[in-house]
């Protein structure tokens, strides 16, 4: 297999066949993340990834869902992603979902049309990162997109059909911005209608831009009983519709959550305040890593 550099999945990926199509992230600038730092972006040839599908199909017997990494696959042409799609349909005929990561814009930038043609070729969910809700914590860490926008590209993906999963990074905007991390993120996930919402907690490496504003004094992180005063205010801000299948369960999380929104929000504030209250239901220190 021609990996080059660290390969990300989403945690949901674990089991799927992880094949490359991509070096590195076409933004590569927001300030918490460490990844694909020494890395330039770039397409990786096709005939490149189909020797890669080729070793894969030679070496397993079933495959049930194929991740094309790295970051942001979806910037590829139509064209191009219809090809890969194409090559797993072939190769790979009890193949049920393919996935990728997108951006906002990149969702945005296909039309309705081109979104349900690889709906039909057999790209099945979309992971975009929103972070948080709010403009002013997006344009802290250099997001590069609005709130706005990803609530529209995540409503014309699942318009056209196409699963979503978004995530958010609990304690981004600090303790300076808390309240207004918590209320916007709640209030996005009610209006985006995702088909699973995923929450993580900041985690901070070397290797992140935000990294050395911590260490100034400049960001001050939030402590696990502030992470749960955050959570609780989030939870309390949403008011979805459709359902959305919210997960707290990520190696970074200080409290797991599972369940379904709108149905579970009361269960879920409850696990919520009894932690406050519990110590002993949180994740010790030394398990919260990657």
């Amino acid at each position: 297999m021609h990996y080059e550099g660290d390969i990300y999945r989403p945690p949901s990926e674990a089991y799927s066949l992880i094949v490359q199509a991509t070096v590195g992230c076409t933004h590569n600038k927001c300030t918490f993340c460490p990844n694909y730092k020494a890395e330039k972006f770039r397409l990786k040839p096709f005939e490149t990834v189909f020797e890669d599908l080729l070793e894969a199909r030679a070496y397993y017997g079933y495959v049930e869902r194929v991740f094309f990494a790295d970051g942001d696959v979806f910037c590829m042409s139509t064209d191009k992603l219809m090809r890969l799609l194409d090559a797993v349909r072939e190769l790979f005929p009890e193949c049920v979902r393919v996935g990728v990561y997108s951006r906002a814009s990149q969702i945005l930038g296909k039309s309705d049309d081109e979104l349900r043609r690889l709906l039909d070729a057999g790209l099945g969910i979309l992971y975009v990162g929103a972070e948080s809700g709010s403009d002013e914590v997006l344009r802290r860490v250099n997001k590069g997109e609005t709130a706005d926008d990803i609530v529209e590209a995540v409503q014309k993906a699942e318009s056209a059909g196409l699963k979503t999963s978004v995530t958010f990074i609990s304690g981004l905007g600090g303790r300076e911005l808390i309240e207004e991390h918590a209320v916007r993120t709640g209030e996005m996930i009610s209006a985006m209608g995702a088909t699973y919402v995923g929450l993580l907690t900041l985690l901070l490496m070397p290797q992140a831009p935000i990294f050395a504003d911590v260490q100034s004094g400049k960001f001050v992180q939030l402590s696990p009983h502030e992470a749960l005063d955050e959570l609780e205010i989030m939870l309390e801000n949403t008011n979805c519709v459709k359902e959305t299948i919210l997960r707290s369960n990520h190696a970074s999380n200080w409290l797991e959550l599972k369940g379904t929104l709108p149905n579970d929000k009361e269960r879920l504030l409850d696990r919520v305040r009894r932690a406050k209250n519990d110590p002993g239901m949180l994740k010790a220190g030394n398990r919260r890593r990657l």
